[in-house]
C-alpha cells in the first residue's frame, strides 16, 4: 500500500463554517463586551443546559480549572479515591486542592475505575470519589452512587471525554454531585478551550460562579477567596456555533468507528472497545490494545512503525499516573495490575470527522501489513 502523502494525525479540531462564527464575532464588536458573563456566554450556557439535559451548568475558561472548582465547592478534606488511568489533570486538580489521591485499579473491559474495588480503599479520611469516564465510556455510576451513600462520600465525575454521552436516555452530567466536561479544541465538541460543570443542586451555582470570578459579589464586595477562570465571549461564540454541529460530528465518528471495528476484528493481538448496552456514545477516541505475543510487536513498536506510513497515533493514557515522576512516591504504595497492563498496551488511532472511510481502510491495511510481515 502507498503511504499517506499528508500526515494523518490522531485528531483534528472541528471548525464550523467561518461565516457563522463571524456573525457571532460581530455581536461582540457591536456591544464591546469581551468577557465577564456577556450575552453570548449566557446564551451558550443555556444551550448547554438544554443539550446536556441537566438542571444547572457553569462555564469555565478550561476544564482543569472547572475540575478544581468542583472539588473546592464540596469543601473536601483528607483523601479522595480516584483512577490512575487518566490524563494528569485529574490528579493535579485533586492535589492542587490539598487532597491526597488514593488510586484504585481499573476494569479490564472499560478501563474505568473498578467500582468493586473502591470500598476496600475507604478509610476515616476518605471524603470523596473522583472517577473518570475514560474515552467517554460511562463508569458504573449506579454502583458508585450506592457506595457513596453508604459511606457519606461526595462524587465528582471527570467527564472530560463524555460530552453528549447518555445512559438510558439520561445525560451523563446528571450523575454524582458534580460533573466536569472539557471543551478543549481536541474534543468531540469544543469552544477552543473551555470547561463546564453540571449539577442538580442550585446552591452549588452561587459558590461556583463566585469562585471562578475572584469571589466578587459586587463592586466593592469580595465574598470569598476565588480564582479567575471565566470563559470569554470568543470561546463562548465558538461553542455556540459548534453545538449546532455536534450531533453530526458524533454520527460521522460512529460510522468511522464501525469501519475500524470491522477491519481490525480478525487481526490477532488487537483488541477494541465495543459499545455498551443502553449507552449513547460520542466516539471521542478509538483506543486499541496491542498484545505483543499475539501481534508480534509491542505497542511502542507499533506506534513508531505506523509513523513510517505517515500515521500518527498516541499512547493515551501513558505513563500511568503512579509512574509519572511527580507522583513517583505513590508507585510502591498501590497494586494496580490492570491499569499497568492497559497503560502499557493502549494506543489511540486517528479519529475525527474529516477522516474518510478510505483513510480508515488504509490505516487498518497498514496495521494488517505490519502484523503479516511479523508472522
Amino acid at each position: 500500500m502507498e503511504n499517506f502523502k499528508e500526515p494523518i494525525m490522531v485528531t483534528k479540531s472541528f471548525l464550523p463554517p467561518l461565516n457563522e462564527y463571524m456573525k457571532e464575532l460581530e455581536r461582540i464588536w457591536d456591544n464591546s463586551w469581551l468577557t465577564n458573563n456577556g450575552e453570548i456566554h449566557n446564551e451558550f450556557e443555556k444551550n448547554l443546559v438544554q443539550y446536556l439535559g441537566v438542571p444547572y451548568a457553569s462555564l469555565f475558561v478550561n476544564g482543569h480549572l472547572a475540575l478544581e472548582t468542583a472539588i473546592k465547592s464540596q469543601h473536601l478534606t483528607g483523601q479522595v479515591i480516584t483512577t490512575p488511568f487518566t490524563f494528569t489533570s485529574t490528579t493535579h486538580a485533586i492535589v492542587n486542592c490539598g487532597l491526597e489521591p488514593i488510586f484504585c485499579d481499573i476494569e479490564p473491559s472499560t478501563y474505568n475505575i473498578d467500582a468493586q474495588k473502591i470500598e476496600d480503599l475507604i478509610t476515616e479520611k476518605t471524603t470523596a470519589i473522583v472517577p473518570v469516564h475514560v474515552f467517554g465510556n460511562p463508569c458504573d455510576v449506579f454502583e458508585i452512587e450506592k457506595i457513596a451513600k453508604r459511606h457519606n462520600l461526595k462524587v465528582i465525575y471527570d467527564a472530560a471525554h463524555a460530552f453528549g454521552v447518555e445512559i438510558n436516555g439520561v445525560g451523563i452530567g446528571n450523575y454524582g454531585d458534580i460533573s466536569m466536561f472539557s471543551m478543549h479544541a481536541t474534543k468531540v465538541f469544543h469552544s477552543i478551550e473551555g470547561g463546564v460543570l453540571t449539577y442538580s443542586d442550585n446552591h452549588h451555582k452561587s459558590f461556583i460562579d463566585l469562585y471562578k470570578n475572584f469571589g466578587i459579589s459586587g463592586p466593592e464586595d469580595i465574598e470569598l477567596i476565588g480564582i479567575n477562570a471565566k470563559m470569554n465571549e470568543f470561546q463562548a461564540a465558538m461553542g455556540l456555533v459548534n453545538i449546532r454541529y455536534v450531533e453530526n460530528e458524533i454520527a460521522k465518528r460512529r460510522e468511522l468507528v464501525g469501519v475500524y471495528r470491522y477491519l481490525l476484528k480478525d487481526i490477532k493481538g488487537i483488541t477494541v472497545l465495543e459499545d455498551m448496552v443502553g449507552i449513547k456514545h460520542n466516539y471521542a477516541y478509538f483506543p486499541i490494545l496491542v498484545d505483543e505475543e499475539s501481534f508480534g510487536m509491542n505497542r511502542n513498536e507499533l506506534h513508531e512503525t505506523l509513523k513510517e506510513y505517515n500515521i500518527f497515533t498516541r499512547k493515551y493514557f501513558y505513563p500511568l499516573i503512579t509512574n509519572m515522576e511527580c507522583y513517583s512516591s505513590y508507585k510502591t504504595r498501590y497494586n494496580l495490575p490492570v491499569a499497568e497492563r492497559i497503560a502499557n498496551s493502549v494506543l489511540t488511532l486517528p479519529i475525527y470527522s474529516r477522516l474518510s472511510v478510505d483513510d480508515i481502510e488504509k490505516i487498518c491495511s497498514a496495521i494488517k501489513k505490519i502484523h503479516q510481515n511479523l508472522n
